[in-house]
């Protein structure tokens, strides 16, 4: 099953340069997505009587051309496959002419709200989605393991608030792109974003949490690891190029 949505880029979506965020075309892809979960009956709204909620492990993105705004694009995804916890889906949106203007990929596990567990995707469930399995954006459709760099250029502290958290009271997966943008070096960012995105979720993060958010510029790429304030934990790997 391939499921479709038609959005307009507003005003609150763009950056400097008058064109989508990244985290505004995620955000479009996250709302494709449950679109999807709602329609297989395991969507944020059949939590209390499924008590299973999917959480984000790995996003993949890859910008061709950036729309404007006020630009009607639209987004389609599906639902690959499953391997044991792992549940995979990719996307890509395209402009008004038919053009795919940018893919993406992700990556999931199911958690049983009851037990506090993650717990095998099983055929039923899989089913529901009616998956498209030969159906691929990237051609190496693996999420290759993010290296965590050993030096660092920079770094800054935050504090979670109010408005970071989702409805799994953890911070929101597109807000760990806002604390990617505030590690950058000022030079990098006022670039505009990048249009190639890896990120790599490790440990969520909590209302009033502090966490140390470190940048470092390796082999072309900018990393940015978000890590607790006394550095034994990873919460995430953002890389941007």
């Amino acid at each position: 099953m391939i499921v479709e949505q038609e959005y307009r880029v507003k005003l609150s979506e763009i950056g400097q340069d008058n064109k989508i965020t990244n985290k505004a075309i995620l955000s479009d892809l996250e709302d494709v997505g449950e679109i999807h979960s709602n329609i297989a009956g395991y969507g944020v709204l059949d939590i209390p009587q499924t008590h299973l909620t999917w959480l984000l492990l790995d996003w993949r993105l890859q910008v061709i051309r950036r729309p404007d705004y006020s630009e009607k694009i639209r987004v389609k995804t599906w639902s690959r496959h499953a391997v044991k916890c792992y549940a995979f889906r990719d996307f890509e949106i395209s402009n008004e002419q038919g053009e795919i203007i940018a893919v993406a990929a992700s990556k999931w596990v199911l958690l049983d709200t009851e037990k506090e567990k993650i717990v095998r995707v099983s055929d039923e469930v899989l089913e529901r989605y009616n998956p498209e399995i030969d159906k691929k954006v990237f051609e190496n459709e693996q999420f290759d393991k993010i290296l965590e760099p050993s030096n660092f250029e920079r770094e800054i502290n935050y504090t979670v608030k109010r408005a970071d958290i989702d409805v799994n009271n953890h911070m929101h997966n597109l807000n760990y792109l806002d604390l990617a943008n505030e590690a950058l070096p000022e030079d990098v960012y006022i670039k505009g974003d990048l249009n190639n995105v890896r990120i790599s979720y490790k440990k969520e993060i909590k209302l009033g949490d502090t966490v140390k958010c470190k940048y470092s510029f390796e082999d072309g790429k900018h990393i940015v690891t978000i890590k607790s304030t006394d550095e034994k934990i990873t919460h995430a790997i953002i890389q941007l190029n």
